[in-house]
Order: structure tokens, then sequence, then C-alpha cells
């Protein structure tokens, strides 16, 4: 009996060793059918698994079996295997003929004819995921010994399937993420705690030319915005940052780092790595530079004709001051070439702020609400009918001589001081005033300006009751040459560059803006300033 003993469990030795030995799935559920056999000395084996979404028994396709097999299912409780999953617990059966729940379709499906039969499921964390046989022990019948060499087996199988599935998820999941990671049109590289490089796609070791050691060796002969160790100290969810080299072509990168935390379980975060997004703006940025260029010299090209237009037509004008025809025709052309010179302004404007950054606007501190007052001054002047109305904190008023369809009314604010270029700021207060009474198609046309102070932020409110800007239209308006109308009929002037002007001028302030508008109700432009020291 010692020497019974003692051979199982080298029997047992031996099977765990091959069992994890098996990570994949396929391999595995065949060598459970092979060695189940021989741990208790039976002709045969068969291995159920359990369907997760029906409950039901089913031969898995890797054992090989009769297509016909492979077919049937056994429900919980149908069959020995069924009642041992019912169950949980192991079914010694010396005689089929005398238990009822002996299926019988497999044996008449495969030919074979069970007689004796020891099942046990297969559990692993108290949830069974199916069950083993072993079928028509060769010597005798089936034992309390045979059982408990049966359950430790089918313990050891139900381990050696869960880790093989953990492998196999693992496996597809790196797949998977392998397969997104490659194919990625932006760059992707991964780096430790200190700053080394783990993993890099193909995409950025192409804008790189390699992997290097670390991240600053990987950007080596680029000019990143801002600078590493900025975007390595940033306490930010994630960083945006641009990249620029020259040699040996010009390359542009925007990209973010995101810093990769870890959690001990006891609330405490530690940086782990971080993961850098990198794509190719190359081509837009050439586009930018090139379409700066081209405006900047469509602008200053035609200013010289136009001065010599504008100053032949004084001399027309001098010369035919009695015909009524002619100075009609004059008056129309010194019209549309004011027109025309306040479009070339625009443009003049615009690609003067286009490449306009923080670091290079000029400082000063200047008083918020006389700026304001000089743009609601300045629109007012190019309108005949405009009326404008400034009002104190004190409750007086001082109004302008004019009554007209256009009323500007400016209520503002004593000791606003805030820092920037104080002409830009006006310039772009300016476009906002315009922009609101271009757009707007009331018979009396009101708009009212505020300069304010909310929670010690200081800003200017422009609001109109013009026709509004539609929901889907409100992300697109700071867009370049973008008009809300659905196409550009020449029936607004400009070309759509004023609230982009705006836009840039803001950004180069560190401002932000904010639209609240409603279809038939108006707009309402904010510009909100940050106080910060003069640099």
């Amino acid at each position: 009996m010692q020497r019974d003993d003692n051979s199982s469990l080298e029997m047992l030795v031996t099977v765990s060793r091959l069992l994890s030995s098996k990570l994949e799935l396929d391999d595995l559920l065949n060598y459970i059918m092979k060695l189940a056999a021989r741990v208790v000395g039976a002709e045969r084996a068969s291995l159920y698994l359990i369907d997760p979404n029906t409950g039901e028994l089913y031969f898995d396709v890797a054992l090989g079996l009769d297509p016909e097999i492979q077919k049937i299912r056994l429900k919980p409780g149908q069959g020995i295997a069924g009642r041992a999953v019912s169950e949980a617990r192991s079914v010694i059966v010396n005689d089929v003929d005398l238990d009822a729940s002996h299926h019988k379709a497999i044996d008449q499906k495969s030919g074979f004819t069970t007689k004796t039969v020891i099942a046990c499921p297969m559990i692993v964390k108290g949830n069974v995921i199916g069950v083993v046989q072993a079928l028509n022990r060769i010597d005798g019948p089936f034992d309390e010994r045979d059982l408990r060499n049966f359950e430790a087996f089918a313990a050891q199988a139900a381990i050696a399937i869960e880790n093989a599935r953990l492998f196999s998820s693992v496996k597809e999941e790196k797949r998977l993420l392998n397969l997104v990671f490659t194919r990625m049109r932006e760059g992707v590289v991964l780096t430790d705690e200190n700053r080394r490089v783990k993993m890099a796609n193909e995409t950025a070791k192409s804008f790189t030319g390699g992997t290097g050691a670390d991240i600053a060796e990987m950007l080596k002969g680029m000019t990143v915005k801002p600078s590493l160790e900025e975007l390595l100290s940033s306490d930010a969810g994630a960083t945006d940052f641009e990249c620029e080299r020259n040699e040996p072509k010009k390359l542009y990168l925007e990209g973010s780092v995101v810093p990769l935390m870890r959690d001990d379980g006891h609330g405490v975060r530690t940086r782990e790595g971080w993961l850098w997004l990198f794509r190719d703006v190359t081509e837009r940025r050439k586009e930018e530079l090139l379409s700066r260029d081209f405006l900047s010299l469509i602008s200053h090209k035609l200013r010289t004709p136009l001065m010599v237009i504008n100053g032949y037509v004084e001399v027309l004008a001098e010369q035919c001051s009695g015909d009524a025809e002619t100075v009609k025709s004059i008056a129309t052309i010194t019209r549309q070439s004011r027109r025309l010179g306040s479009l070339i302004e625009q443009l003049v404007n615009f690609t003067a702020v286009e490449s306009l950054s923080p670091e290079n606007v000029e400082r000063k501190d200047f008083d918020l609400s006389d700026t304001v007052c000089a743009a609601a001054r300045d629109v007012a002047s190019l309108y005949d009918d405009c009326r404008v109305n400034i009002y104190t904190q004190d409750g007086s008023c001082q109004s302008s001589s004019c009554d007209g369809k256009i009323i500007i009314n400016v209520h503002t604010m004593p000791a606003c001081t805030i820092p920037g270029d104080q002409s830009l700021v006006k310039k772009a207060v300016a476009e906002l005033i315009a922009n609101a009474l271009k757009f707007n198609s009331s018979l009396v046309k009101n708009v009212d300006i505020a300069v304010l102070k909310n929670g010690g932020l200081p800003h200017v409110s422009v609001k109109d009751n013009g026709a509004g800007v539609p929901p889907e239209e409100t992300g697109k308006i700071f867009n370049k040459f973008y008009q809300v109308e659905s196409c550009f009929s020449g029936q607004v002037e400009g070309w759509g560059l004023g609230l982009a002007f705006v836009k840039k001028i803001a950004d180069a302030h560190g401002a932000k803006i904010e639209v609240a508008s409603a279809a038939g109700k108006g707009s309402e432009f904010k510009i909100l300033f940050n106080p910060r020291p003069v640099a």
C-alpha cells in the first residue's frame, strides 16, 4: 500500500510539472485528456468546459472530437458530468446502467461503451469552469483513493486552464496593443521615471532618426517648447509641446506628454514614467507660413496702386465739380476705394499679428476703460449716424452729438489697469464692435460694451442685438476667412478675419474669449484678461 501511495504521489508531481509547462490552451486541453486516464488507470478520459454565457457544458474543438459529438451540450444536472457541476462535487459511478443520469447519446455517437465513470468538477476561486472524467477503470472499480488522486488532478488542471486563459488573454491584449502601437500615424514613446526609453513605435523613430537611450537623446537637435525640464516637472495631467528641427530638413512636431502615475493602494501616487505623443505638422506649418507671406505680399502690393488711384480721384473731383454725373461717379469711386483700403488694412493688421506670441508682446500697464472708450469712438467715426454714450460708475454720461440708428453704450470702470500692448487690445475691441455692427440687420443697432471685474478678473463684454450665431457655427467663427453666411456673397464687407484677429491678440495676452449667442437673440463676446506683472 505504501508503494502504491508513493507511486500515486510521484504521478501527481509529474502531472503537475507537465501541466504547468503548457501555456497554450489547445495543447493543455489535449494534455489533460491524456493524463487524466493515466492518473487513475482508466481506458479513456473526457473533458467538458462551461460556457460562461449559457452555463452549458461543451467539448472544446481543440480536443479533435467528431463534429457530431462536438455539437452535444449538457445543461447543469444533465448526465453524470452535469450532476458533478450542479452539485459542485465529485461523482463515482461504477455501473452506469444503474445510474439514471447517465447520458447515452455520447456513447451512441462515438461507438464507445461507458461502464464506469469518475467525474470531478474543476474549480477556480469557487467557480466551476468545467468537468474532467475518467471512463472505465482498467483494473476493477474506482475507489476512494482514485477519487482523492483524481480530485487533486482536477484541481491542478483547473489552475492550469485558468493560467492558460490568462496567458492567452494577455497575449491577445499585447497583440492588439502592438497592432495599435505600430500602426498609429502619431509617434508614441514610453519612458520610465528616469526618462529612459522603454518603447517607441516606428513613426516616432522616423521623426527622431532612431530610438536613443532617453527622451533627451531622441529629441537631440530639436528645439522643444516648453523645455524638457519644464515638461517633466509639470504637475498637469497632460502638457502640450512643440518641437522644431532645421537640419537635415525642416520638421515641426506637436505633441503631448502624459505622466503615468502608480497608486500604492494607500492613496500615495508616484510617477513611474511618461507617455509621449508626437504628430508631424510640418506641412500645415509650411502652408501657414506660405499663407501669411502671401497675404503680407498681396496687401502691401495693393497699397501702392490704391494710393495712386486715390490721388487721381482727388484731382478729378477738383476739375469736374460742375458735372453732376461725373461728380456722382467720382464719389462712387472714392467710396469703393475707401472700402478697398479698409480691406487691405485688415489684411495688413492680420498678417502683423498672425505670428504673434506671448513672448514678443510689449507689456506696459494701461487703463482698460480708456482703451475701450477710444476703440468705441474710432468705430463710431466710420459711421455718419452713430451715437456713443459713455457711462461712468458714478452715473454720469458723456454722449456724442449724433443721433442715429446706431447706438454704442460703454459702461466703464475706474482704475482697471492691465499689462499688455494697448494698441493691439484697442484694435481687438474695435474689431468686436465693428463685427457687432456689420452682422446686424436691425433697424436700430445697439451695442452695449462693459468693462468689468469678475472675481478680480478684468474683462470686456461686447453685446449686440443682431441675428446671433447658430450653435453649430460657434466653434468655427474664429477660423480665418470664415463668416457665418453659407457662402461669401460680398454683401458683408470683410475677409472673415476679424474674429481670428481678435483671438490672436487675446491668445498673445494670455486672455480667453467666451461667446454666448443664440440665433435671433444677439451675441455677447467677452475677452477675459489674466492680470500679471509687467515683464
